[in-house]
């Protein structure tokens, strides 16, 4: 016999073998169970073998080339475009490198940004007529929300952040000659024969809007009537002999080129002129007003740019103590509290007495259609002095 017919002879009798085994197996209801249990298990073993061989396979979450992936892959750079009013430059230039430092540390993407400085009521207007602006820091709520009624920035935008949007402030003071020759001392002073006054315009600059608020404000206070207080404003401008642009071309009118006896300006843009070396004489009258700024997201525009995330990071980032510490450091009255409560400021910004608000004159809508509208208070004063 060959020895492939006795492998095939051995074979059929090692079946025959195991169908007995089976035949006897079944023939007790014992053995029908064990076969049960042992197909079972054998079932059980070929799913869960099954299972392992699938996830030993390399997937998008364990594969070499995800492991390997860094967890703060750079994203593509971004730039925003920041529309603010004259005096902030200084502000904005300190603060602007400090959260392109923290966005990059933390988000590992760059952020560069336009920047666009002038009069506040012109910065408006260009916004409104196709500046893209991703974020508004402009020196009246009136100049925000008349971008907002142009259809750019969503209704209740003074909510989003804290002071109904307010990020920066500052009051308006009187700048006088050195020795004060004049002896200007209080707003009433302005009205005097012989006194000539720089300021700007409240048509262009929102800082003059200010100026002529403090300087209402102040002559109500004084005669008790809109009739009186006219009066007094008209013989204030009338020692105007040119209303600048914006407050930066008033100051400059003043320091560099000799113009007037007194100058109306933000408190920020006087400190800032002493720390760089200028001899300031000014006062802080008694009776004043505060100087609130907001700050606002362009809604539309950063949708169409894409960088609503970053522009809330940036407008939020403005309310921190290391950006009011930076607004608080080139003349700016702090914000926040904790900023506002240190020496140095404490001593660089005297409480004032007397402090008005817009809310005290009845919000800007009111304000706005009172005195600065077509044919309102300053028009009528405007049109009372021969120059």
């Amino acid at each position: 016999m060959s020895s492939r017919q006795h492998s095939l002879s051995t074979s059929k009798s090692a079946f025959k073998a195991i169908a007995s085994l089976f035949s006897s197996i079944f023939s007790h209801k014992w053995g029908r169970k064990f076969v049960s249990f042992f197909l079972a298990g054998a079932l059980i073993s070929v799913t869960m073998a099954s299972c392992t061989a699938t996830t030993d396979k390399p997937t998008a979450a364990t594969s070499p080339a995800a492991q390997t992936k860094p967890a703060g892959e750079p994203k593509k750079d971004v730039e925003l475009t920041l529309v603010s009013f004259a005096v902030t430059k200084q502000a904005h230039e300190a603060i602007i490198p400090k959260f392109v430092e923290k966005w990059q540390k933390e988000q590992n993407q760059k952020v560069t940004f336009k920047q666009s400085y002038g009069g506040s009521g012109s910065q408006t207007r260009a916004v409104i007529d196709g500046l893209e602006a991703d974020v508004v820091h402009l020196a009246l709520a009136a100049d925000t929300s008349k971008i907002e009624k142009a259809g750019l920035i969503d209704k209740g935008w003074e909510q989003e952040y804290p002071n109904d949007g307010i990020v920066s402030k500052s009051i308006p003071v009187l700048v006088t000659r050195d020795g004060n020759p004049k002896g200007i001392k209080d707003w009433s002073d302005l009205e005097k024969n012989g006194i000539s006054l720089i300021t700007a315009d409240p048509k262009t600059s929102g800082v003059a809007r200010w100026n002529f608020l403090a300087l209402w404000n102040a002559a109500v206070k004084k005669g008790g009537s809109d009739e009186k207080a006219l009066e007094a404003l008209t013989k204030v401008y009338t020692n105007v002999p040119i209303l600048t642009k914006d407050a930066r071309e008033a100051t400059d009118a003043f320091f560099k080129q000799g113009q007037g006896d007194a100058l109306i300006n933000y408190e920020n843009e006087i400190v800032l002129a002493s720390q760089k070396g200028q001899k300031v004489n000014y006062v802080i009258p008694d009776v004043n007003f505060s100087i609130d700024n907001p700050i606002a997201i362009v809604d539309k525009n950063v949708a169409k740019h894409g960088t609503k995330e970053v522009a809330e990071a940036f407008v939020k980032f403005l309310y921190s103590p290391e950006a009011q510490t930076e607004f608080a450091k080139v003349g700016f009255r702090p914000v926040d509290e904790t900023v506002a409560k240190e020496k140095q400021f404490v001593e660089l910004y005297p409480k004032v007495k007397d402090l008005s608000t817009v809310k005290d004159l009845g919000g800007w809508d009111a304000i706005n259609k009172k005195f600065f509208a077509d044919g309102a208070a300053f028009d009528q004063i405007q049109s009372k002095i021969k120059r």
